[in-house]
Protein backbone atom coordinates (compact mmCIF):
# COMPACT_ATOMS: atom_id res chain seq x y z
CA UNK A 1 0.00 0.00 0.00
CA UNK A 2 1.28 3.46 -0.85
CA UNK A 3 1.08 5.88 2.07
CA UNK A 4 1.11 9.57 1.12
CA UNK A 5 2.58 11.73 3.87
CA UNK A 6 1.81 15.35 4.67
CA UNK A 7 4.52 15.95 7.27
CA UNK A 8 8.07 14.60 7.19
CA UNK A 9 10.36 14.08 10.14
CA UNK A 10 13.38 15.30 8.22
CA UNK A 11 12.87 19.03 8.58
CA UNK A 12 16.47 20.08 9.11
CA UNK A 13 19.92 18.63 9.53
CA UNK A 14 21.96 19.00 12.71
CA UNK A 15 25.74 18.99 12.06
CA UNK A 16 27.86 16.73 14.31
CA UNK A 17 31.60 17.10 14.93
CA UNK A 18 33.97 14.14 14.31
CA UNK A 19 34.47 11.81 17.26
CA UNK A 20 37.44 9.63 18.22
CA UNK A 21 37.43 6.71 20.68
CA UNK A 22 40.27 4.35 21.65
CA UNK A 23 39.89 0.65 22.44
CA UNK A 24 41.10 -0.51 25.85
CA UNK A 25 42.23 -3.94 27.01
CA UNK A 26 38.64 -4.94 27.86
CA UNK A 27 37.61 -4.19 24.26
CA UNK A 28 39.97 -6.76 22.72
CA UNK A 29 38.10 -9.04 20.30
CA UNK A 30 34.94 -6.92 20.16
CA UNK A 31 33.27 -6.21 16.84
CA UNK A 32 33.69 -2.64 15.66
CA UNK A 33 29.94 -1.94 15.51
CA UNK A 34 29.38 -3.40 19.00
CA UNK A 35 32.25 -1.35 20.42
CA UNK A 36 30.93 1.88 18.90
CA UNK A 37 27.40 1.20 20.17
CA UNK A 38 28.77 0.68 23.69
CA UNK A 39 30.86 3.85 23.60
CA UNK A 40 28.31 5.97 21.71
CA UNK A 41 24.89 4.75 22.94
CA UNK A 42 23.20 7.91 21.68
CA UNK A 43 23.42 6.39 18.17
CA UNK A 44 21.52 3.24 17.22
CA UNK A 45 23.52 0.22 16.09
CA UNK A 46 21.84 0.29 12.67
CA UNK A 47 22.81 3.95 12.23
CA UNK A 48 26.42 3.20 13.17
CA UNK A 49 26.54 0.28 10.75
CA UNK A 50 25.24 2.48 7.98
CA UNK A 51 27.98 5.04 8.67
CA UNK A 52 30.58 2.27 8.60
CA UNK A 53 29.33 1.25 5.13
CA UNK A 54 29.60 4.90 4.03
CA UNK A 55 33.28 4.96 5.16
CA UNK A 56 32.42 7.51 7.83
CA UNK A 57 34.21 5.27 10.33
CA UNK A 58 37.94 4.65 10.14
CA UNK A 59 40.16 2.37 12.20
CA UNK A 60 43.68 3.73 12.62
CA UNK A 61 42.96 6.13 9.72
CA UNK A 62 41.71 3.40 7.32
CA UNK A 63 38.15 2.30 6.35
CA UNK A 64 37.04 -0.97 7.95
CA UNK A 65 34.11 -3.38 8.11
CA UNK A 66 31.56 -3.53 10.92
CA UNK A 67 32.64 -7.10 11.76
CA UNK A 68 36.30 -6.17 12.27
CA UNK A 69 37.56 -7.19 15.73
CA UNK A 70 39.45 -4.67 17.80
CA UNK A 71 42.81 -4.73 19.55
CA UNK A 72 43.81 -2.63 22.57
CA UNK A 73 45.05 0.78 21.43
CA UNK A 74 43.05 0.85 18.19
CA UNK A 75 41.74 4.35 17.48
CA UNK A 76 38.33 4.62 15.85
CA UNK A 77 37.32 7.91 14.23
CA UNK A 78 33.66 8.59 13.43
CA UNK A 79 32.40 11.40 11.20
CA UNK A 80 28.62 11.32 11.72
CA UNK A 81 26.25 12.44 9.01
CA UNK A 82 23.75 15.17 9.81
CA UNK A 83 21.03 13.91 12.11
CA UNK A 84 17.33 14.52 11.81
CA UNK A 85 15.52 15.78 14.90
CA UNK A 86 14.57 12.68 16.89
CA UNK A 87 10.84 13.27 17.08
CA UNK A 88 7.97 11.63 15.23
CA UNK A 89 5.42 13.95 13.66
CA UNK A 90 1.70 13.42 12.97
CA UNK A 91 0.79 12.33 9.44
CA UNK A 92 -2.64 11.83 7.94
CA UNK A 93 -2.46 8.11 7.11
CA UNK A 94 -5.10 5.35 6.99
CA UNK A 95 -5.58 3.68 10.38
CA UNK A 96 -7.96 0.80 11.16
CA UNK A 97 -8.92 0.93 14.84
CA UNK A 98 -10.23 -2.30 16.35
CA UNK A 99 -10.70 -1.03 19.91
CA UNK A 100 -9.98 2.06 21.98
CA UNK A 101 -10.54 3.45 25.47
CA UNK A 102 -8.83 6.06 27.65
CA UNK A 103 -5.82 3.78 28.23
CA UNK A 104 -5.13 1.86 25.02
CA UNK A 105 -5.69 1.73 21.28
CA UNK A 106 -5.76 -1.56 19.40
CA UNK A 107 -5.13 -1.27 15.67
CA UNK A 108 -5.07 -3.57 12.65
CA UNK A 109 -1.63 -2.92 11.15
CA UNK A 110 -1.39 -3.52 7.40
CA UNK A 111 1.55 -5.32 5.82
CA UNK A 112 4.11 -2.89 4.46
CA UNK A 113 3.74 -0.35 7.27
CA UNK A 114 6.70 0.13 9.60
CA UNK A 115 5.75 0.54 13.27
CA UNK A 116 8.09 3.43 14.09
CA UNK A 117 10.89 5.46 12.52
CA UNK A 118 14.28 3.84 12.13
CA UNK A 119 17.10 3.42 9.65
CA UNK A 120 15.68 4.09 6.19
CA UNK A 121 12.17 4.83 7.47
CA UNK A 122 11.52 8.38 8.60
CA UNK A 123 7.84 8.78 7.78
CA UNK A 124 4.72 6.82 6.85
CA UNK A 125 4.91 4.76 10.04
CA UNK A 126 2.21 3.54 12.37
CA UNK A 127 3.42 6.02 14.99
CA UNK A 128 2.94 8.91 12.56
CA UNK A 129 -0.63 7.77 11.90
CA UNK A 130 -1.39 7.32 15.61
CA UNK A 131 -0.13 10.80 16.47
CA UNK A 132 -2.41 12.30 13.81
CA UNK A 133 -5.46 10.46 15.14
CA UNK A 134 -4.84 10.73 18.90
CA UNK A 135 -2.47 13.65 19.43
CA UNK A 136 -0.53 12.27 22.37
CA UNK A 137 0.55 8.78 23.45
CA UNK A 138 2.65 7.32 26.25
CA UNK A 139 6.04 9.05 26.42
CA UNK A 140 7.95 6.23 28.13
CA UNK A 141 9.59 5.01 24.91
CA UNK A 142 10.70 8.48 23.85
CA UNK A 143 9.74 10.85 21.03
CA UNK A 144 10.37 8.38 18.20
CA UNK A 145 8.35 5.50 19.65
CA UNK A 146 5.50 7.04 21.66
CA UNK A 147 2.99 4.46 22.87
CA UNK A 148 4.85 1.49 21.40
CA UNK A 149 4.90 -1.48 23.80
CA UNK A 150 5.50 -4.24 21.23
CA UNK A 151 6.09 -4.43 17.49
CA UNK A 152 5.23 -6.39 14.37
CA UNK A 153 7.63 -6.87 11.46
CA UNK A 154 7.00 -4.57 8.51
CA UNK A 155 5.43 -7.33 6.38
CA UNK A 156 3.43 -8.85 9.25
CA UNK A 157 -0.17 -7.68 9.40
CA UNK A 158 -2.64 -7.79 12.24
CA UNK A 159 -3.52 -6.74 15.75
CA UNK A 160 -1.30 -4.43 17.86
CA UNK A 161 -1.97 -2.67 21.16
CA UNK A 162 -0.63 0.84 21.81
CA UNK A 163 -0.48 2.69 25.15
CA UNK A 164 -2.13 6.10 25.37
CA UNK A 165 -0.78 6.90 28.86
CA UNK A 166 2.41 6.17 30.80
CA UNK A 167 0.38 4.21 33.34
CA UNK A 168 -1.08 2.01 30.61
CA UNK A 169 2.38 1.54 29.08
CA UNK A 170 3.84 0.32 32.38
CA UNK A 171 0.90 -2.07 32.89
CA UNK A 172 1.13 -3.53 29.39
CA UNK A 173 4.93 -3.82 29.53
CA UNK A 174 4.65 -5.77 32.78
CA UNK A 175 2.06 -8.09 31.22
CA UNK A 176 4.27 -8.76 28.20
CA UNK A 177 7.26 -9.36 30.48
CA UNK A 178 5.35 -11.83 32.67
CA UNK A 179 3.82 -13.55 29.61
CA UNK A 180 0.24 -12.65 30.59
CA UNK A 181 -0.52 -11.35 27.09
CA UNK A 182 -1.96 -13.94 24.71
CA UNK A 183 -0.48 -13.59 21.21
CA UNK A 184 -1.91 -15.80 18.47
CA UNK A 185 -0.77 -15.74 14.84
CA UNK A 186 -1.87 -17.45 11.64
CA UNK A 187 0.73 -18.57 9.13
CA UNK A 188 1.21 -20.78 6.08
CA UNK A 189 4.46 -22.75 5.88
CA UNK A 190 6.16 -25.08 3.44
CA UNK A 191 5.83 -28.82 4.09
CA UNK A 192 3.88 -30.95 6.56
CA UNK A 193 4.90 -30.66 10.20
CA UNK A 194 5.52 -33.84 12.15
CA UNK A 195 4.17 -33.90 14.75
CA UNK A 196 1.36 -31.60 13.64
CA UNK A 197 1.40 -29.85 17.02
CA UNK A 198 4.39 -28.93 19.14
CA UNK A 199 6.64 -26.48 21.00
CA UNK A 200 9.90 -24.86 19.89
CA UNK A 201 12.17 -23.60 22.66
CA UNK A 202 15.49 -23.06 20.85
CA UNK A 203 17.22 -19.81 21.93
CA UNK A 204 17.40 -17.06 19.31
CA UNK A 205 20.41 -14.83 18.57
CA UNK A 206 21.49 -12.34 15.93
CA UNK A 207 23.19 -14.06 12.99
CA UNK A 208 26.86 -12.97 13.24
CA UNK A 209 27.35 -13.15 9.45
CA UNK A 210 24.03 -11.91 8.04
CA UNK A 211 23.04 -9.18 10.47
CA UNK A 212 19.51 -8.80 9.05
CA UNK A 213 18.72 -12.36 10.15
CA UNK A 214 18.26 -14.14 13.44
CA UNK A 215 19.48 -17.69 14.06
CA UNK A 216 18.95 -20.70 16.32
CA UNK A 217 22.35 -22.20 15.48
CA UNK A 218 24.43 -20.46 18.16
CA UNK A 219 25.01 -21.76 21.68
CA UNK A 220 24.23 -18.30 23.01
CA UNK A 221 20.92 -16.58 22.51
CA UNK A 222 17.80 -15.36 24.26
CA UNK A 223 15.19 -17.83 25.47
CA UNK A 224 12.17 -18.16 23.21
CA UNK A 225 8.92 -20.13 23.26
CA UNK A 226 6.79 -20.83 20.18
CA UNK A 227 3.82 -23.24 20.17
CA UNK A 228 2.22 -24.32 16.91
CA UNK A 229 -0.87 -26.28 15.91
CA UNK A 230 -1.65 -27.42 12.36
CA UNK A 231 -5.14 -26.29 11.34
CA UNK A 232 -5.13 -27.73 7.82
CA UNK A 233 -2.78 -29.16 5.23
CA UNK A 234 -2.73 -28.49 1.48
CA UNK A 235 -0.47 -31.09 -0.15
CA UNK A 236 2.86 -29.26 0.16
CA UNK A 237 1.76 -26.61 2.70
CA UNK A 238 0.54 -26.41 6.29
CA UNK A 239 -1.77 -23.75 7.73
CA UNK A 240 -0.85 -23.12 11.37
CA UNK A 241 -2.05 -21.37 14.47
CA UNK A 242 0.99 -20.15 16.41
CA UNK A 243 1.20 -18.86 19.99
CA UNK A 244 4.31 -17.16 21.31
CA UNK A 245 5.30 -16.83 24.93
CA UNK A 246 8.17 -14.45 24.17
CA UNK A 247 8.65 -11.62 21.70
CA UNK A 248 12.04 -12.12 20.08
CA UNK A 249 12.91 -10.51 16.75
CA UNK A 250 11.60 -12.64 13.85
CA UNK A 251 10.71 -15.33 16.42
CA UNK A 252 8.01 -17.25 14.53
CA UNK A 253 9.86 -16.97 11.23
CA UNK A 254 13.22 -18.19 12.50
CA UNK A 255 11.75 -20.92 14.73
CA UNK A 256 9.70 -22.45 11.92
CA UNK A 257 12.60 -22.12 9.49
CA UNK A 258 14.77 -24.01 12.00
CA UNK A 259 12.39 -26.96 11.54
CA UNK A 260 12.83 -26.62 7.75
CA UNK A 261 9.31 -25.27 7.37
CA UNK A 262 9.83 -21.61 6.40
CA UNK A 263 6.88 -19.24 6.20
CA UNK A 264 5.56 -18.95 2.65
CA UNK A 265 7.06 -15.87 0.99
CA UNK A 266 9.76 -15.41 3.63
CA UNK A 267 12.84 -15.47 1.39
CA UNK A 268 15.08 -14.17 4.19
CA UNK A 269 14.61 -17.52 5.94
CA UNK A 270 14.77 -19.82 2.97
CA UNK A 271 11.33 -19.84 1.37
CA UNK A 272 11.42 -20.13 -2.45
CA UNK A 273 10.58 -17.04 -4.48
CA UNK A 274 7.93 -18.94 -6.49
CA UNK A 275 6.16 -21.51 -4.30
CA UNK A 276 5.02 -24.55 -6.29
CA UNK A 277 1.30 -24.29 -7.03
CA UNK A 278 0.95 -20.71 -5.77
CA UNK A 279 1.24 -17.26 -7.33
CA UNK A 280 4.34 -15.34 -6.28
CA UNK A 281 3.50 -13.91 -2.83
CA UNK A 282 3.92 -10.16 -2.47
CA UNK A 283 4.69 -10.61 1.23
CA UNK A 284 5.29 -13.42 3.68
CA UNK A 285 2.26 -15.21 5.12
CA UNK A 286 2.19 -14.15 8.77
CA UNK A 287 -0.75 -12.46 10.47
CA UNK A 288 -1.24 -11.42 14.11
CA UNK A 289 -4.74 -12.80 14.60
CA UNK A 290 -5.57 -12.40 18.29
CA UNK A 291 -4.30 -10.39 21.24
CA UNK A 292 -5.62 -10.66 24.81
CA UNK A 293 -4.52 -8.57 27.79
CA UNK A 294 -5.82 -7.12 31.05
CA UNK A 295 -7.20 -3.59 30.80
CA UNK A 296 -4.80 -1.22 32.59
CA UNK A 297 -7.78 0.77 33.84
CA UNK A 298 -10.47 -1.76 34.82
CA UNK A 299 -8.45 -4.99 35.03
CA UNK A 300 -10.98 -6.82 32.83
CA UNK A 301 -9.69 -9.15 30.15
CA UNK A 302 -9.77 -7.64 26.65
CA UNK A 303 -9.56 -9.94 23.63
CA UNK A 304 -9.29 -8.45 20.14
CA UNK A 305 -9.14 -10.36 16.87
CA UNK A 306 -8.08 -9.24 13.40
CA UNK A 307 -9.45 -11.20 10.43
CA UNK A 308 -6.90 -12.67 8.07
CA UNK A 309 -5.61 -9.97 5.71
CA UNK A 310 -7.35 -9.99 2.34
CA UNK A 311 -4.33 -10.97 0.23
CA UNK A 312 -3.56 -13.87 2.59
CA UNK A 313 -7.18 -15.04 2.62
CA UNK A 314 -7.15 -15.03 -1.20
CA UNK A 315 -3.96 -17.11 -1.28
CA UNK A 316 -5.48 -19.57 1.17
CA UNK A 317 -8.61 -19.84 -0.94
CA UNK A 318 -6.44 -20.59 -3.99
CA UNK A 319 -4.99 -23.54 -2.11
CA UNK A 320 -8.39 -24.74 -0.91
CA UNK A 321 -9.87 -24.75 -4.40
CA UNK A 322 -6.88 -26.31 -6.17
CA UNK A 323 -5.67 -28.97 -3.73
CA UNK A 324 -7.06 -31.64 -1.47
CA UNK A 325 -7.47 -30.11 1.96
CA UNK A 326 -7.22 -32.09 5.18
CA UNK A 327 -8.51 -30.42 8.33
CA UNK A 328 -6.21 -31.41 11.15
CA UNK A 329 -7.61 -29.41 14.06
CA UNK A 330 -11.23 -28.57 14.69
Amino acid sequence: MNYVTKTAILTKQVPISPLAVTAGSSDSGKRLDSFLHERLPEYSRSRLQSWIKQDRVQLNAAPVRASHTLRPGDTVTLSPAGLAPLQAEPEELPLKILYQDDDVVVVDKPAGMVVHAGAGHTHGTLVNALLHHFGTLSAINGDLRPGIVHRLDRETSGVMVVARTDFAHQSLAAQFQSRKVEKVYLTLVHGLLKPPQGRITTPIARDPVRRTRMTTKLLSGRSALTEYKTLATFNLFSYLEVRIGTGRTHQIRVHLASLRHPVVGDRLYGAPASPLGLPDPARFFLHAHRLAFDSPGSGRRITIESPLAGELAALLETLRTNTVTMDVAK
